[in-house]
């Protein structure tokens, strides 16, 4: 099976759509910020992962999602909750172990849910939740309903075992997954180039039949552009397919990582050419789109909901003693 490579070249979009996309990016982008912020602060305790330079991964697949198709990610998941229209009060409720977060405050950063957006979590063992997203993508089949379950996974995770079971049983049975791996570069610090012997992961289904392709993960019009192929694919019964978003976190794998495995000036390179806020601003400017005044605008809402957010988890209580017993199977 020849393997596919690269994302389209011409992509458009209107300025509308263009617009929507730079709102949801630069919510994730402001939202992340303030909770660095609470966690500096001691609000936030225990592990935390931004996804501080990814937006353009997660608005541009929901950019084609249709409704009931499912989310299920590792534990940099607050933009996957917010891309997926979850409420920030809730997720920063959540991240500061209130009674107002999306697991009533039990759950913390990295495992939170909501049915009701069709967002099976946020999951804190590395690689855990691929079989899991292929286990709703089984229910899919079985079920004969036209959902697709979007399955993310970093480069560090592309390595575990249980990726490989999960991909052979997904194209045994043509179940209806997209694999996304985020590729940022350096899973908790180890760049892609040390730790895999074939560096192109698109590739890692080859020996499955799984076709792949190659991203740019930090423009949204290619992630969009590349999803709506790869959801068809999986949609239609020809079984799951593998999306590599060539991507890039600003901070280090976790709050207490000071990143040091990587030049200062790599990140600011990165950050002045390839940040993809900055490139949905030169779409927008192609569009002949010239209106500075409301990107500020944009800028000032998505910066308010932030503070909304926090202060509204700074204000929720924290869990009574009593739900140490509640929620649990046993």
């Amino acid at each position: 099976m020849a393997d596919k490579s690269k994302a389209k070249s011409n992509l458009t979009a209107t300025t509308d759509e263009l617009l929507a996309y730079y709102r949801d990016m630069l919510l994730i982008r402001r939202f992340e910020e303030k909770a660095g912020q609470l966690y500096g602060m001691g609000h936030i305790g225990g592990f935390c992962h931004l996804y501080i330079g990814q937006e353009a991964v997660v608005v541009g697949m929901e950019a084609v999602k249709r409704e009931g198709d499912q989310t299920i990610t590792g534990y940099r998941d607050h933009g996957h909750m917010l891309a997926c229209g979850m409420d920030p009060k809730g997720v920063m409720a959540e991240l500061t172990g209130r009674e107002g977060g999306y697991s009533k405050g039990k759950g913390g950063s990295m495992h939170m849910f909501s049915k009701e957006k069709e967002f099976y979590g946020g999951h804190g063992i590395v690689g855990a939740q691929i079989p899991l997203g292929v286990g709703l993508a089984f229910a899919n089949k079985y079920r004969e309903e036209p959902k697709v379950s979007l399955t993310y996974f970093g480069d560090g995770a592309a390595n575990q075992g249980q990726v490989f079971e999960a991909m052979n049983m997904a194209q045994l049975w043509k179940l209806p997954v997209v694999f996304v791996i985020e590729n940022n570069q350096y899973a908790m610090g180890t760049s892609v180039t040390r730790s895999h012997s074939e560096t192109h992961l698109y590739r890692r289904g080859a020996s499955f039949g799984i076709p792949g392709t190659e991203v740019d993960g930090m423009d949204v019009l290619a992630v969009r552009e590349a999803a709506r192929d790869a959801m068809e694919h999986a949609r239609t019964g020809e079984g799951p397919y593998i999306l590599e978003m060539k991507t890039y976190r600003y901070r280090g794998h976790s709050m207490s990582d000071p990143a040091k495995y990587r030049s200062r000036e790599e990140v600011d390179d990165m950050r002045e050419h390839n940040d993809p806020i900055k490139r949905c601003e030169m779409r927008l400017s192609e569009n002949s789109f010239d209106d500075p005044a409301a990107l500020k605008a944009i800028d000032k809402e998505m910066k308010a909901i932030a503070k909304d957010a926090a202060d509204f988890s700074l204000e929720s209580p924290f869990p009574a003693a009593e739900e140490l017993y509640t929620d649990i199977s046993a």
